[in-house]
């Protein structure tokens, strides 16, 4: 078994709370409230920031030149493409850029960002890969998932195709074959690993439930 597979299994049930989670499902049918929606927007706007950081901070670490070229190469696209993309989207919700950048993180948006930017620092890109990996084929998958709940077009449709794309699928392979590497290249890193995936994995779950409840400071 590879260890992208091994981490899967092991997320099993964070996997099956993901896809049961009422924002996934609702978004699904398009019956999601749109401050729930636009909440998610804003603080995944502020995580891609972070995002951008820890795949530079993983090019740092890297051992060779070509896989820091390509660390450093995500961290870029993140920066030059994929925040534009995100700027788009939000526009298409009503939501200003300026609107973006005035966001504040809501608390779980801190623990995750928190979380994957001190695995970052102080620990191997072995951890890194695995803090990554919720992110990316968790979306492919709870995606994939609400594709087949969904029955019709409506207004969130195109949340379900970006993350149902081919381009986002070829991205998800890349980091699974990330993780598969590390995982066969530092055996001995292989419980650090399980440990960083599913802390993040269960981050995963409470960043829906964050934008579900417009989850905020309380002040």
């Amino acid at each position: 078994m590879t260890g992208s597979d091994h981490l899967l299994e092991i997320g099993e049930p964070i996997w099956q709370a993901q896809k049961t989670h009422p924002f996934v499902v609702e978004l699904a049918d398009g019956s999601l409230d749109s401050d729930a929606f636009a909440h998610w927007i804003k603080q995944d706007y502020r995580y891609l920031q972070d995002y951008a950081r820890l795949w530079a901070l993983a090019g740092t670490k890297a051992r060779d030149e070509a896989r820091m070229t390509a660390l450093l190469d995500v961290a870029h696209t993140i920066l030059d493409t994929e925040m534009d993309l995100h700027r788009s989207f939000a526009a298409d919700y009503g939501i200003s850029q300026d609107e973006l950048e005035a966001t504040e993180k809501a608390p779980t948006c801190v623990a995750y960002t928190n979380f994957l930017l001190r695995t970052a620092y102080e620990g191997s890109i072995a951890e890194i890969a695995a803090a990554l990996y919720p992110c990316m084929q968790g979306y492919l998958d709870i995606a994939d998932h609400m594709a087949e709940l969904a029955d019709e077009t409506h207004e969130y449709t195109p949340f379900i195709d970006t993350y149902t794309g081919d381009e986002f699928r070829k991205d998800v392979a890349w980091g699974r074959g990330f993780v598969d590497d590390c995982w066969e290249r530092y055996p001995g890193e292989r419980e650090a690993m399980e440990e960083a995936f599913l802390t993040s994995a269960k981050l995963e779950y409470r960043f829906w439930e964050m934008a579900y409840t417009v989850e905020d400071w309380g002040l």
